[in-house]
């Protein structure tokens, strides 16, 4: 990267500081959001046996599950008000060292109420985790460079779908040592990582550029002025025009990104609570090969995504590889339904392969088809909605196991949103004037076309 031209001689420092804060922060993030994904998803591998152990059934685990998403999406704005006021080290901290005790507290599960309270519990510890880390980049890495940093720390959800398996296994297989069943010994180690890990972020992190003893002055100043520079050329830019969510979630390409990402978000947390079960119904498995084999799907999905990602850039155009993503999650998901258990393995391994693709290329769209003053907002509007499949996915497939036995029978339903999905679509404008109507003017400027 080059620096303004308007300061010059800046370039070696700004580079310099830069790529320390790639090495130190975030690996770091990456790390702390692997035990988020595993603390938040671990109960897909304890399923069967908090079932067997405290009489926890599918439906009320389905619940249990989707409660965490409640709970995540209440506690979001107050934990980011929070945040702000108490800055990203000691808030982050705050948020990672409570998620892990609650974590390791499912370990004293005794009944369904305890599980219901415990989720919740371990949604709100949970909430405000993305958006601290998104702005902590704001403040540390110029806009140039957030996007790779993003991207980076996103692809730790991936990593640890992936490890999650081979991990929970021997976990599991703990069960009987000093008195403790498998499934606790789970909740109790992954939960307690959580905790050191928190510490550990205490330790490396800092309030502040200017208090990084890791960065010599040049490279801070460098920094801070390139950050500040960027800062007020956006307030200068920005105006003081106001966006209407109310207007945005009534316009009829919104409703459309809110169906789209809706879907998707199914997908990824159907398979993410109870790809387990499905897995356990292939015989001769147990703990450790449902725990390996549940891998497959998320580390083919992980080289789907990248190979999405570049022929997204090649092409120019998210769309039609969109619509194909989608087409193959429908088509993997409806033949892992039909399909005996070992080749429904298979097709789950192609669904996710379509499903987590999706998800990056569906943010491309918004991003070009909505009015630049609302796309703020419209991200807000559609990650909020769209994040309801996690609740709506665990739980209606609990509600389905518990009526007919099996679950593959809320994988038609998922087939059916994905086919949905493809046509709703089909019928994306591109013309960047989505949510236009919901832009209030400047007074001024409201006054001069008066």
């Amino acid at each position: 990267m080059s620096a303004s031209p308007s300061t010059p001689g800046t370039a070696r420092p700004l580079d310099s500081a830069v790529g320390k804060v790639f090495r130190r922060v975030v690996p770091l993030f990456i790390v702390m959001l692997i035990c988020n994904q595993l603390n938040r998803s671990n109960i897909g591998y304890a399923q069967v046996h908090l079932e067997a152990d405290v009489g926890i059934g599918a439906a009320a685990y389905g619940l249990g599950a989707g409660l965490f998403f409640i709970a995540y999406a209440l506690f979001e704005l107050p934990s980011n008000m929070l945040m702000e006021r108490y800055g990203p080290k000691v808030w982050l901290t705050r948020i990672m060292v409570s998620w892990g005790l609650v974590s390791a507290a499912m370990a004293l599960v005794t009944n369904e109420t305890t599980f219901y309270i415990l989720r919740f519990l371990l949604g709100a510890a949970e909430a405000g985790f993305f958006p601290a880390i998104i702005y902590f980049f704001s403040r540390w890495l110029p806009e140039s460079h957030r996007g790779r940093a993003t991207a980076l720390f996103v692809a730790g959800s991936s990593i640890a779908a992936a490890i999650s398996g081979p991990l929970s296994g021997p976990l599991l297989s703990m069960h009987g040592i000093a008195g403790v069943a498998g499934w606790q010994w789970l909740f109790a180690l992954e939960g307690a990582l959580s905790v050191v890990v928190g510490l550990i972020a205490y330790r490396m992190l800092d309030s502040s550029v200017s208090d990084a003893r890791w960065l010599g002055p040049e490279e801070k100043a460098a920094l801070l002025g390139e950050i500040e520079r960027e800062d007020a050329a956006k307030r200068a830019g920005a105006g003081t025009a106001k966006v209407s969510r109310l207007r945005l979630l009534l316009n009829r390409q919104m409703l459309i990104f809110c169906s789209i990402y809706f879907a998707i978000q199914l997908s990824i947390y159907a398979n993410t609570f109870w790809l387990p079960t499905i897995v356990r119904r292939i015989e001769g498995t147990g703990d450790i090969t449902v725990g390996l084999l549940s891998s497959l799907p998320w580390i083919c999905a992980v080289a789907a995504m990248y190979a999405a990602g570049r022929a997204s850039d090649r092409l120019g155009r998210s769309k039609p590889l969109l619509v194909a993503a989608l087409l193959v999650a429908a088509v993997g998901t409806f033949l892992a339904a039909e399909l005996s258990p070992a080749w429904a393995l298979v097709m789950l391994c192609v669904a996710a392969m379509g499903f987590k693709s999706a998800s990056p290329l569906f943010w491309t769209i918004p991003q070009g088809s909505v009015h630049p003053m609302a796309v703020a907002a419209a991200i807000a509007v559609i990650n909020s909605l769209g994040n309801l499949g996690g609740f709506v996915a665990p739980y209606g497939f609990g509600l389905i196991k518990e009526a007919t036995g099996e679950v593959t029978h809320g994988l038609y339903a998922l087939a059916a949103m994905c086919l949905l999905a493809v046509v709703l679509t089909l019928l994306i404008r591109g013309d960047r004037t989505v949510g236009a109507d919901a832009v209030d003017a400047p007074e001024g400027e409201a006054a001069a076309r008066g």
